[in-house]
């Protein structure tokens, strides 16, 4: 999946797996896949009861002491995530026909499904 305002076939820098931002080519900052997923979820008002209850669930102790001040899940438990839905390195990109905003979508239905939630 070719980001929004970079040529194809060049990556971004940052952190993928939270989207954060990162220096494009030119110098502009581009957005990973962490932003379409966090809008698929906007639209989705019956997935934000839990999507909030598993953000607070996988987010480290004391996430409100730093910065960016938000329950995001550990890197390390990004990074191994992402390893274990695309193989390789974790990197979507090289997957044909990954799509980490509806994977994302699919991981809160399923959630969603477990009794006693």
């Amino acid at each position: 999946m070719a980001g929004v305002g970079r040529p194809a076939g060049s990556r971004a820098t940052g952190s993928r797996a939270t989207g954060s931002r990162g220096t494009g080519p030119d110098g502009p900052p581009v957005v990973g896949p962490g932003r379409e997923a966090v809008l698929a979820v906007l639209r989705r008002v019956d997935l934000w009861p839990i999507a909030v209850r598993q953000s607070l669930r996988l987010a480290p102790r004391g996430w409100w002491r730093r910065a960016p001040f938000l329950p995001l899940p550990a890197r390390d438990y990004l990074h191994f995530r992402m390893v274990t839905a695309y193989g390789g390195d974790g990197d979507p990109d090289l997957v044909p026909d990954a799509d980490p905003a509806d994977d994302l979508v699919t991981y809160l239905e399923w959630c969603r499904s477990w009794p006693g939630r």
